[in-house]
């Protein structure tokens, strides 16, 4: 690698060019950025490859609404500024879900296992006091439990691949605990100075959904 390049995830790259910052800057503040905008949460879990359920990545997603029945969501492998775009996921409600086909269904997978455990969280703010911001990521919780979600990724970082390559990857969730390979919760919660476990209780009187037929095939092949 030469004096000029840097590794950028993990990727050598020539590092960003005075002239592109300008440019980057100058198009932030001029241009009309509506849809990134929209971004109204940021929910922190994990994927299953459907094909390798074995393999599994963290998920940081950045979640908007497009009506109440429909939101979208940008996936990244980190919170930073640098995070690479991994992937996307699309949830719909049960009702939306009920009218797809069989074939269509067996795509999107449930988050009922992920709420209820613990697994999935939506990091909060340091300078917000814990209790207000449990509060509302709990009440976020109790919608996200009925929702169902289409996942593909395009960059599988796990591997080590420098560049998003091959195929986009059909993704699915966790739906027990005897599928979380050991340490992986305890790792993550400590990155963000949270306890799934502690979570796990306060979300114990979310009332939990039956999973409709078809969806989590990942775990029913």
């Amino acid at each position: 690698m030469s004096t000029e390049d840097q590794e950028i995830n993990e990727a050598t790259s020539a590092p960003l060019s005075m002239k592109n910052k300008v440019l980057e800057t100058g198009a932030g503040l001029a241009q009309n950025l509506a849809p990134v905008e929209a971004i109204c949460a940021h929910l922190n879990a994990f994927h299953v490859y459907a094909s390798e359920p074995h393999r599994c990545v963290e998920a940081n997603h950045y979640c908007s609404h497009i009506s109440e029945d429909v939101r979208q969501c940008l996936i990244y492998d980190t919170p930073e500024p640098n995070a690479r775009l991994i992937g996307v996921e699309y949830m719909i409600s049960a009702k939306l879900f009920a009218t797809l086909d069989s074939a269509e269904r067996k795509l999107w997978h449930s988050h009922v296992f992920e709420v209820k455990s613990g697994m999935l969280i939506m990091p909060g703010p340091e300078n917000l006091p814990t209790t207000g911001w449990e509060f509302a990521e709990t009440k976020e919780m109790e919608e996200v439990i009925g929702l169902y979600g289409k996942t593909y990724h395009f960059w599988q970082v796990d591997r080590g691949d420098k560049l998003p390559l091959g195929q986009p990857q059909l993704m699915g969730s966790f739906t027990s605990q005897e599928q979380i390979p050991e340490g992986l919760l305890k790792e993550r919660d400590e990155r963000y100075r949270v306890s799934s476990e502690q979570k796990k209780e306060k979300r114990r009187y979310i009332e939990e959904p039956e999973v409709q037929t078809d969806a989590d095939q990942t775990w029913k092949k």
